[in-house]
Protein backbone atom coordinates (compact mmCIF):
# COMPACT_ATOMS: atom_id res chain seq x y z
CA UNK A 1 0.00 0.00 0.00
CA UNK A 2 2.82 2.09 0.94
CA UNK A 3 4.43 1.35 -2.54
CA UNK A 4 1.28 2.22 -4.14
CA UNK A 5 0.97 5.29 -2.27
CA UNK A 6 4.83 6.15 -3.38
CA UNK A 7 3.97 5.46 -6.57
CA UNK A 8 1.07 7.65 -7.39
CA UNK A 9 2.57 10.51 -4.86
CA UNK A 10 5.47 9.83 -7.72
CA UNK A 11 3.67 10.15 -10.34
CA UNK A 12 1.74 13.30 -9.16
CA UNK A 13 5.11 14.92 -8.51
CA UNK A 14 6.14 14.22 -12.34
CA UNK A 15 3.20 15.10 -13.59
CA UNK A 16 2.59 18.91 -11.86
CA UNK A 17 5.42 20.20 -13.56
CA UNK A 18 4.26 19.75 -16.55
CA UNK A 19 1.02 20.89 -16.36
CA UNK A 20 2.45 23.95 -14.80
CA UNK A 21 4.95 24.53 -17.91
CA UNK A 22 1.43 23.73 -20.33
CA UNK A 23 -0.76 26.29 -18.43
CA UNK A 24 2.30 28.97 -19.03
CA UNK A 25 2.39 28.08 -22.41
CA UNK A 26 -1.02 28.82 -23.13
CA UNK A 27 -1.12 32.06 -20.99
CA UNK A 28 1.71 33.65 -22.93
CA UNK A 29 -0.07 32.79 -26.06
CA UNK A 30 -2.90 34.58 -25.37
CA UNK A 31 -0.77 37.37 -24.08
CA UNK A 32 1.88 37.68 -26.83
CA UNK A 33 0.06 36.65 -30.31
CA UNK A 34 3.05 36.59 -33.20
CA UNK A 35 0.33 36.85 -35.84
CA UNK A 36 -3.25 38.74 -35.54
CA UNK A 37 -6.29 36.61 -35.77
CA UNK A 38 -8.67 38.32 -38.66
CA UNK A 39 -11.04 35.56 -38.30
CA UNK A 40 -12.95 37.25 -35.50
CA UNK A 41 -12.50 40.52 -37.51
CA UNK A 42 -15.55 42.75 -37.35
CA UNK A 43 -17.16 43.50 -40.86
CA UNK A 44 -16.43 46.77 -40.16
CA UNK A 45 -12.84 46.35 -39.80
CA UNK A 46 -12.62 44.58 -42.77
CA UNK A 47 -14.31 47.67 -45.05
CA UNK A 48 -12.02 50.04 -43.21
CA UNK A 49 -9.37 47.75 -44.51
CA UNK A 50 -10.54 47.57 -48.29
CA UNK A 51 -11.31 51.30 -48.23
CA UNK A 52 -8.22 52.14 -46.93
CA UNK A 53 -6.11 50.33 -49.63
CA UNK A 54 -8.61 50.98 -52.31
CA UNK A 55 -7.76 55.42 -51.60
CA UNK A 56 -3.99 54.85 -51.42
CA UNK A 57 -3.12 55.11 -54.78
CA UNK A 58 -6.28 56.91 -55.97
CA UNK A 59 -5.01 59.82 -53.82
CA UNK A 60 -1.39 58.99 -54.44
CA UNK A 61 -2.43 58.88 -58.35
CA UNK A 62 0.41 58.67 -61.55
CA UNK A 63 2.59 61.18 -63.49
CA UNK A 64 0.99 60.47 -66.85
CA UNK A 65 -2.48 61.53 -65.46
CA UNK A 66 -1.98 65.33 -65.03
CA UNK A 67 -0.73 65.28 -68.96
CA UNK A 68 -3.80 63.55 -69.73
CA UNK A 69 -6.11 66.12 -68.12
CA UNK A 70 -4.03 68.88 -69.78
CA UNK A 71 -6.19 69.88 -72.66
CA UNK A 72 -2.94 71.37 -74.50
CA UNK A 73 -1.36 68.44 -74.65
CA UNK A 74 -4.00 66.54 -75.65
CA UNK A 75 -4.10 68.63 -78.66
CA UNK A 76 -0.63 68.59 -79.36
CA UNK A 77 -1.44 65.12 -79.69
CA UNK A 78 -4.08 64.76 -81.85
CA UNK A 79 -2.06 67.80 -84.33
CA UNK A 80 1.22 65.43 -84.16
CA UNK A 81 -1.10 62.22 -85.30
CA UNK A 82 -2.98 64.03 -87.77
CA UNK A 83 0.52 65.12 -89.11
CA UNK A 84 2.00 61.57 -89.34
CA UNK A 85 -1.03 60.71 -91.29
CA UNK A 86 -0.87 63.13 -93.85
CA UNK A 87 2.55 62.95 -94.64
CA UNK A 88 2.06 59.20 -94.75
CA UNK A 89 -0.78 59.43 -97.18
CA UNK A 90 1.35 61.93 -99.26
CA UNK A 91 4.08 59.60 -99.73
CA UNK A 92 2.23 56.48 -100.50
CA UNK A 93 0.49 58.97 -103.26
CA UNK A 94 4.34 60.26 -104.34
CA UNK A 95 5.05 56.52 -104.34
CA UNK A 96 2.00 55.37 -105.97
CA UNK A 97 2.79 57.75 -108.93
CA UNK A 98 6.08 56.09 -109.91
CA UNK A 99 6.30 52.75 -108.38
CA UNK A 100 2.25 51.57 -107.74
CA UNK A 101 2.93 48.90 -105.01
CA UNK A 102 -0.42 48.09 -104.66
CA UNK A 103 -0.50 46.91 -108.07
CA UNK A 104 2.26 44.45 -107.61
CA UNK A 105 0.08 41.68 -106.56
CA UNK A 106 -1.18 41.74 -110.24
CA UNK A 107 2.05 41.47 -111.79
CA UNK A 108 2.67 37.88 -109.61
CA UNK A 109 -0.55 36.17 -110.49
CA UNK A 110 0.37 33.75 -112.67
CA UNK A 111 0.64 29.76 -112.59
CA UNK A 112 2.62 26.65 -114.32
CA UNK A 113 0.91 27.16 -118.01
CA UNK A 114 1.12 30.70 -117.79
CA UNK A 115 5.06 30.45 -117.20
CA UNK A 116 5.47 27.60 -119.60
CA UNK A 117 3.07 29.52 -122.82
CA UNK A 118 5.40 32.89 -121.73
CA UNK A 119 8.75 30.93 -121.81
CA UNK A 120 7.63 29.66 -125.50
CA UNK A 121 6.62 33.22 -126.82
CA UNK A 122 9.79 34.72 -125.50
CA UNK A 123 11.86 31.71 -127.68
CA UNK A 124 9.19 31.45 -130.58
CA UNK A 125 7.60 34.71 -130.80
CA UNK A 126 7.29 34.53 -134.52
CA UNK A 127 4.23 31.91 -134.78
CA UNK A 128 2.13 34.11 -132.26
CA UNK A 129 -0.85 36.44 -133.87
CA UNK A 130 -2.77 38.38 -131.51
CA UNK A 131 -0.27 40.22 -129.31
CA UNK A 132 -3.68 42.33 -127.51
CA UNK A 133 -4.01 42.01 -124.04
CA UNK A 134 -7.13 41.24 -122.55
CA UNK A 135 -9.47 43.17 -120.91
CA UNK A 136 -12.55 42.59 -118.63
CA UNK A 137 -14.55 46.27 -117.42
CA UNK A 138 -11.21 47.96 -118.59
CA UNK A 139 -9.23 46.56 -116.41
CA UNK A 140 -6.72 43.78 -118.01
CA UNK A 141 -7.11 40.56 -116.49
CA UNK A 142 -4.61 38.93 -114.65
CA UNK A 143 -1.43 37.42 -116.19
CA UNK A 144 -2.31 33.71 -115.56
CA UNK A 145 -5.67 34.45 -117.90
CA UNK A 146 -4.06 36.10 -120.54
CA UNK A 147 -0.40 35.03 -121.92
CA UNK A 148 0.14 38.22 -123.57
CA UNK A 149 -0.04 40.34 -120.29
CA UNK A 150 3.07 41.08 -118.17
CA UNK A 151 4.55 39.97 -115.20
CA UNK A 152 7.30 40.35 -112.58
CA UNK A 153 7.89 36.59 -112.01
CA UNK A 154 9.59 35.78 -114.84
CA UNK A 155 11.89 38.87 -114.87
CA UNK A 156 12.48 38.32 -111.04
CA UNK A 157 13.32 34.50 -111.52
CA UNK A 158 15.42 35.16 -114.58
CA UNK A 159 17.52 37.53 -113.00
CA UNK A 160 17.97 35.42 -110.02
CA UNK A 161 18.38 32.21 -112.06
CA UNK A 162 21.30 34.58 -114.46
CA UNK A 163 23.14 35.43 -111.10
CA UNK A 164 23.66 31.96 -110.35
CA UNK A 165 24.29 30.43 -113.88
CA UNK A 166 26.78 33.46 -114.05
CA UNK A 167 29.04 32.00 -110.45
CA UNK A 168 28.42 28.49 -112.62
CA UNK A 169 30.14 29.89 -115.48
CA UNK A 170 33.19 31.82 -112.98
CA UNK A 171 33.72 28.67 -110.99
CA UNK A 172 34.26 26.09 -114.22
CA UNK A 173 36.78 28.54 -115.08
CA UNK A 174 38.59 29.09 -111.32
CA UNK A 175 37.48 32.49 -111.47
CA UNK A 176 34.76 32.85 -108.86
CA UNK A 177 34.89 34.78 -105.87
CA UNK A 178 31.95 36.44 -103.88
CA UNK A 179 33.36 39.65 -104.84
CA UNK A 180 32.98 38.64 -108.37
CA UNK A 181 29.77 37.24 -108.07
CA UNK A 182 28.44 40.35 -106.87
CA UNK A 183 29.73 42.85 -108.94
CA UNK A 184 28.34 40.79 -111.84
CA UNK A 185 24.66 41.12 -109.81
CA UNK A 186 24.98 44.68 -109.15
CA UNK A 187 25.79 45.80 -112.97
CA UNK A 188 22.97 43.38 -113.85
CA UNK A 189 20.68 45.37 -112.18
CA UNK A 190 22.12 48.73 -112.57
CA UNK A 191 22.03 48.70 -116.24
CA UNK A 192 18.19 47.47 -115.92
CA UNK A 193 17.45 50.62 -113.91
CA UNK A 194 19.24 52.75 -116.38
CA UNK A 195 17.61 51.23 -119.01
CA UNK A 196 13.86 51.92 -117.42
CA UNK A 197 14.87 55.17 -116.91
CA UNK A 198 16.11 55.99 -120.27
CA UNK A 199 12.97 54.67 -121.33
CA UNK A 200 10.92 57.01 -119.30
CA UNK A 201 12.47 59.97 -119.84
CA UNK A 202 12.39 58.96 -123.95
CA UNK A 203 8.34 59.02 -123.60
CA UNK A 204 8.86 61.89 -121.31
CA UNK A 205 10.62 63.65 -124.16
CA UNK A 206 8.54 62.68 -127.22
CA UNK A 207 5.43 63.32 -125.19
CA UNK A 208 3.66 60.00 -125.89
CA UNK A 209 0.28 59.07 -124.23
CA UNK A 210 0.26 55.55 -123.59
CA UNK A 211 -0.72 53.10 -120.71
CA UNK A 212 2.51 51.47 -119.95
CA UNK A 213 3.66 52.13 -116.38
CA UNK A 214 6.65 51.88 -114.68
CA UNK A 215 6.36 48.53 -113.80
CA UNK A 216 5.37 47.39 -117.52
CA UNK A 217 8.61 48.51 -118.94
CA UNK A 218 10.86 46.94 -115.48
CA UNK A 219 8.91 43.61 -116.62
CA UNK A 220 9.36 43.43 -120.87
CA UNK A 221 13.10 44.64 -119.75
CA UNK A 222 13.86 41.81 -117.70
CA UNK A 223 12.09 39.48 -120.23
CA UNK A 224 15.82 39.00 -121.52
CA UNK A 225 17.54 37.18 -119.15
CA UNK A 226 15.73 34.55 -120.28
CA UNK A 227 17.64 34.55 -123.53
CA UNK A 228 20.84 35.40 -121.70
CA UNK A 229 20.20 32.33 -119.46
CA UNK A 230 19.92 30.17 -122.74
CA UNK A 231 23.23 31.29 -124.31
CA UNK A 232 25.41 30.84 -121.13
CA UNK A 233 24.01 27.78 -120.21
CA UNK A 234 24.54 26.57 -124.18
CA UNK A 235 28.16 27.70 -124.18
CA UNK A 236 28.94 26.10 -120.85
CA UNK A 237 27.59 22.42 -122.37
CA UNK A 238 28.58 22.68 -125.70
CA UNK A 239 31.14 25.68 -126.00
CA UNK A 240 31.86 28.68 -127.51
CA UNK A 241 29.72 28.30 -130.99
CA UNK A 242 26.80 27.14 -129.12
CA UNK A 243 26.94 30.26 -127.22
CA UNK A 244 26.57 32.30 -130.24
CA UNK A 245 23.88 30.14 -132.22
CA UNK A 246 21.73 30.30 -129.39
CA UNK A 247 22.12 33.86 -128.24
CA UNK A 248 21.48 34.99 -131.84
CA UNK A 249 18.50 33.47 -131.90
CA UNK A 250 17.24 34.54 -128.68
CA UNK A 251 18.44 38.05 -129.64
CA UNK A 252 16.34 38.11 -132.56
CA UNK A 253 13.63 36.31 -130.66
CA UNK A 254 13.63 39.15 -127.98
CA UNK A 255 13.36 41.91 -130.90
CA UNK A 256 10.67 40.59 -132.36
CA UNK A 257 8.44 40.45 -128.92
CA UNK A 258 9.67 43.62 -127.99
CA UNK A 259 8.73 45.06 -131.52
CA UNK A 260 5.00 43.47 -131.63
CA UNK A 261 4.16 44.14 -127.69
CA UNK A 262 5.71 47.56 -127.78
CA UNK A 263 3.63 48.91 -130.67
CA UNK A 264 0.35 48.26 -129.38
CA UNK A 265 1.54 50.16 -126.35
CA UNK A 266 3.25 53.10 -128.30
CA UNK A 267 1.10 53.71 -131.34
CA UNK A 268 -2.08 52.84 -129.82
CA UNK A 269 -3.68 55.81 -131.31
CA UNK A 270 -2.85 55.10 -135.17
CA UNK A 271 -3.21 51.19 -134.31
CA UNK A 272 -7.34 51.65 -132.80
CA UNK A 273 -8.16 53.83 -135.78
CA UNK A 274 -6.59 51.19 -138.37
CA UNK A 275 -4.24 53.71 -140.25
CA UNK A 276 -0.62 53.01 -141.18
CA UNK A 277 1.99 55.24 -139.13
CA UNK A 278 2.39 58.79 -140.66
CA UNK A 279 3.33 61.69 -139.50
CA UNK A 280 6.44 63.36 -137.64
CA UNK A 281 5.34 62.35 -134.43
CA UNK A 282 4.05 58.75 -135.18
CA UNK A 283 7.64 58.07 -136.57
CA UNK A 284 9.49 59.06 -133.09
CA UNK A 285 7.11 56.71 -131.33
CA UNK A 286 8.60 53.95 -134.62
CA UNK A 287 11.70 55.03 -133.82
CA UNK A 288 11.34 55.09 -129.55
CA UNK A 289 10.06 51.52 -130.20
CA UNK A 290 12.64 50.12 -132.57
CA UNK A 291 15.46 51.38 -130.19
CA UNK A 292 14.07 50.12 -127.20
CA UNK A 293 13.88 46.50 -129.17
CA UNK A 294 17.43 47.10 -130.38
CA UNK A 295 18.95 47.93 -126.80
CA UNK A 296 17.99 44.36 -125.46
CA UNK A 297 20.46 42.02 -127.56
CA UNK A 298 23.34 45.00 -126.84
CA UNK A 299 22.37 44.66 -123.30
CA UNK A 300 21.99 40.73 -123.59
CA UNK A 301 25.91 40.59 -125.25
CA UNK A 302 27.38 43.01 -122.67
CA UNK A 303 26.20 41.26 -119.85
CA UNK A 304 27.48 37.33 -121.04
CA UNK A 305 30.15 37.52 -123.33
CA UNK A 306 32.69 37.83 -120.78
CA UNK A 307 31.38 34.78 -118.64
CA UNK A 308 31.99 31.91 -121.70
CA UNK A 309 36.09 31.60 -122.87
Amino acid sequence: MDYTATQSGFRQRKLQPNMRLRNSSMDGSEGSQLFEDTSRATPGSQAGYSRTQQTGPQAAGYPGQSMMQDPMSHLAMTYGASLASQGREMMDKNLDRFIPISKLKYYFAVDTVYVGKKLGLLVFPYMHENWEVSYQQDTPVAPRFDVNAPDLYIPSMGFITYVLVAGLALGTQNRFTPELLGVQASSALVWLIMEVLAVLLSLYLVTVNTDLTTIDLLAFSGYKYVGMIIGVVAGLLFGRLAYYLSLLWCCAAIFVFMIRTLRLKLLSEAAAEGRPVRGTRNQLRMYLTMSIAAAQPIFMYWLTYHLIR
